[in-house]
Formats: structure tokens, sequence, C-alpha cells
């Protein structure tokens, strides 16, 4: 019987991106099939019969420009140590412990393709990392994506043959210490390892993946967001028309019209429009908007790109994850080792690039619904702020909007595609670079602050239900979503600090099984 709390990899199926989630947020415990270890010792053993007198780069040649240095077979095994030494020169922050182990996954999957002729004892010590918690310091700069994220492996490498530094338990510690502690041996490298362990995309495709899961569940949340807005502001209910999103022929478009129908069924709020406007009238003047503003009526229109844009992301992600990314490449099968440019980063690069331009979006019509709830000449219903104190004395969310703002802004500025800005380096040899690895980490820093900006928003929506009283008259699901979010941020009238609030509303909306979509 299969244990549920470990995960078999099968090299015939490769990993979904359920299953990544699952082994990064659940908890989940990976094993390998036998199947997948009899793979990799195929390989190693084809390329340590093969190498034994041919020209291989990286085996028996120095690295990158330095490709025409012959290297003697007494100094071979050295090779493989000195490139994880002198590439350890990444700087800044460190990547996340999650992010990190995301990395360390993608890292294992390109070995289990079989093509990088390392040593089974390397995955192993790979899998205890993973399985343990072990996640090596990684500095967030340094990659350009092109030999892949050459610095940033080069800091992973580092800890598996036991020097530098890693998180475990929450701490920064030696290396050399947790591999005792834990009872393991650092890995000795066997014939190529080194090269092997720092040349790929891992990393960036670690970080996007991360990057991913947080954007699905960000267009969750504005998908349900969108449903409340249209709720309080008493919208007619035809622009989540099956039959008026139905007439353009874009899925995304569709599936989000869907949900939000779903999301809005049993509302007693939103109206129907052959109701009210479909008959004779004598009014020269409606009082209420005939059709509301953009960011209320174009939702489907505007994250049914951001839908479909996900749902390629996935695809590319996990078609990279189940690559095999290293350079050259050994085939057993065919008895020949292929030198090429699996570790170029343009897929994952260009994903992120869109990715980044998308959250962007998604922000930019969270802080315009926001800006909507916030001010009263606009909306016609609310006080300004959202303001239930008195006005003058009181400030309401006055001041979140600044913090809302300034942040979409910065989404903005860093929405600038990576994709188009190689730099040539490395004598040249590098001499153009997909910039996947920053890409990857600026996609990631709009998504933390899309997030910001949608806990405002969600402290916003639930203010302005309870200014109308319309609690009772919710749908459902938001009916639900509402006495949640008050259970944790009740109604407040008096001024306070909102910093705290604006954090754990994040980490709720983070972490909300409502928002999981499925593509």
């Amino acid at each position: 019987m299969e244990d549920p709390q470990h995960l078999v990899y099968q090299p015939s199926k490769g990993f979904t991106l359920k299953e990544i989630q699952s082994l990064l947020f659940e908890g989940q415990k990976l094993t390998l099939s036998a199947e997948a270890t009899q793979r990799v010792a195929r390989c190693y053993e084809f390329l340590k019969t093969f190498a034994a007198d041919k020209v291989i780069y990286g085996i028996n040649t120095g690295l990158g420009p330095m490709a025409q240095y012959h290297i003697e077979d007494s100094v071979a095994k050295q090779l493989q140590y000195n490139v994880i030494r002198s590439h350890s020169t990444g700087a800044g922050n460190p990547l996340p412990p999650l992010y990190t182990k995301a990395a360390m996954l993608a890292r294992l999957a390109t070995f289990l393709q079989g093509h990088s002729g390392v040593h089974n004892s390397l995955l192993e010590l790979l899998l205890a990392f993973i399985n343990r918690g072990i996640c090596p310091f990684i500095p967030e700069h340094g990659g350009v994506g092109a030999s892949g994220d050459l610095v940033q492996l080069a800091h992973m490498a580092l800890a598996l043959i036991g020097e530098g530094e890693v998180y475990y338990k929450g701490r920064l510690r030696a290396c050399e210490e947790v591999l005792k502690e834990e009872k393991l041996s650092p890995f000795d490298i066997c014939i190529r390892e080194g090269l092997s362990m720092t040349n790929g995309t891992s990393v960036m495709t670690g970080i996007g993946l991360v990057n991913l899961i947080y954007a699905k569940q960000l267009l969750g949340c504005s998908i349900f967001a969108s449903v409340m807005m249209n709720e309080i502001v008493s919208s007619y209910d035809d622009y989540m028309s099956p039959v008026l999103n139905g007439s353009k022929r874009h899925l995304g478009q569709q599936c989000i019209a869907r949900l939000m129908r779903e999301w809005a069924g049993g509302s007693r709020l939103q109206r129907k429009r052959e109701k009210e406007l479909f008959q004779r009238h004598t009014k020269k003047v409606f009082e209420r908007k005939i059709q509301p503003y953009y960011s209320l009526r174009c939702v489907p229109q505007i994250l049914g790109p951001i839908w479909d844009t996900l749902e390629n992301v996935e695809k590319v992600l996990v078609n990279e994850l189940n690559s095999a990314c290293d350079n050259p490449i050994v085939d057993f099968e065919t008895e020949n080792i292929y030198h090429g440019g699996n570790f170029h980063g343009d897929y994952v690069s260009f994903e992120m690039d869109k990715l980044k331009i998308a959250i962007t979006k998604l922000t930019m019509l969270t802080e315009r619904q926001l800006n909507y709830l916030l001010h009263d000449k606009i909306n016609g219903i609310l006080p300004p702020f959202v303001n239930l104190g008195v006005l003058g004395l009181n400030y309401g969310l006055q001041g979140s909007q600044f913090t809302a703002t300034s942040t979409t802004a910065e989404c903005q500025a860093l929405s600038t595609p990576m994709y188009i800005h190689s730099i040539p380096n490395n004598n040249d040899n590098q001499d153009i670079v997909s910039m996947g690895t920053n890409a990857a980490l600026m996609a990631k820093t709009i998504i933390e602050n899309s997030f910001q900006v949608m806990a405002i928003h969600f402290m916003a929506l639930v203010q302005a239900v309870d200014c109308l009283e319309i609690q009772s008259q919710l749908a459902p699901q938001p009916a639900v979503i509402y006495k949640e979010i008050r259970s944790f941020f009740p109604k407040f009238v008096d001024d306070t600090p909102k910093y705290k609030e604006i954090e754990q509303m994040k980490n709720y909306l983070m972490n909300h099984p409502q928002w999981k979509l499925e593509f």
C-alpha cells in the first residue's frame, strides 16, 4: 500500500505542479523509484566507460572560454571542486528556504532524467536535504541565466560537498555541523558532478514554480474580490453572463466569468437588467449607473488574459522541470555525448517576464477597485476612505491607500522585461544570456507586493460591507469569507496602526484554500 506521506517519483510520469506544491507546502516527503535510480546508474556507468579516452567538455577540459585547455587526469577531480568554490560568489539577500527547496527539487528532477552522468549518491544526498529541510544558503544575485544559474547553483553545490552554510530548523548554520548532526556525509566527486551541480536552470525554475503557485492564488483572490465589489455596488449581473463572455473566444475570459457566477451564486445584491431596465421608462436621469466602471464590469476581459498566461507559464515550467538542463547531455541509449546549450534559461525568463506583466496588471486592477471603494465621489454610497468614524477626526483607510498606491507603482517599474536585457560576459563566451533568475526574482517581488495591495483591498471590502450593513445579503461564499476575515480583523471605527493587520491579511490570502485554481 502506498504511503500518502510519500510521493514516489516515476521517470515515465515526471513531476506535476500539484506534486511540487504538496512537497513544498504540505509536508509530503519524496521517494525515488527503482526505475529512476537505475536510469541514473546506467547513465553514470556509460559516462565512466565512454570518457576514458575522449575529450569531453568539463571532464578533461577547462570550463567556459578556458575549454581549450586540457586537464590532466591527475587533477580532473580537483577541477570539479574548483568550479563549485570559484563560482560561489553570490551577493545580496539570501533566497528564502521555500524557494531554495523548490530549486533543489528542480535540480533533482534534471538529474533524474538520466542525462547528467552523476552518481546516485548525489541524488541520495540531495533527496536527504529536501526531505529533512536542509536548505543551502543561496544569495539572490549572481546568475545571468545562460550557463544556467551558475553562481546560485554553486552555492547549492557548496553545501552538498559539506562546505558553506545552510538553513536548518530556522537557523543559518555551518553545513558541516548540520551534516554531522544528521549523520550525513558530504558528497565525494566521482566524474563530473561539480559541473553537473552548477550547470542548468534549476534555481530560476524553482523560484518560478513558487511564483506560479502564489500567482494562481492571487488570481483567485482577485476573482473573489471582484465578486464582492460588484455585490457592494449592486451591479447588474450580465457582465458575467455565459452568453456575453461566450461570444468572445478566449478560454481564460470564459473561465473567469464562470467562477464569478459560481462565487456570486445566491447573491441578493447583484441586480437583473431585464427586470429593471428592459421596460418602458419615463425618467430623464437614472439614479443608478447603467454600466459600472471598467474595473468592475470588465473583470473577465482583464483577468482572462492573466488566466491564459498562467496556464502557459505552468506548461513551460513543468516542461522545464522535467527536462535535462545540463551540458553536455550524456545519452547512454545512443551511446554518445552531445554538447549544446540546454542550460540556457530563455524559456523560463520569457515566462517570468510575462508573469510579471500579468500580476502587475492584476495589481493595477486591485488598486483601481480599492480606489473606487475609498473615493466617495466615485462610488456615491460610502464615506471617504470607508471611514466609519467621525469625518475629519478619523481617517479610515486613508493611510493604507498610500501603501497600496506606492506598492503598485513599484510593480509597474519592476515589470520591465529582463528577457531582452542580455549583457555579454565570460570573455564573450556567453554573448547572449537570458537573465532568467533576475526575471524570476523580480516576479517574486511583484507577487509579494500584489498580496500586500490585495490585503488592503480586502480590508476595505469588509469595511464597506459593514458600512452598508449588507452582510446578510451577500452570496453564500462571500458571506463565509466575510465572517472568516472578521474573526481576525474586526470592524474598526477608531484610528489604529494597520501594518500588523495588513501582514495578517496577506498571510490569510496567501494560504486560503478558497483561491486554489485548477487549470
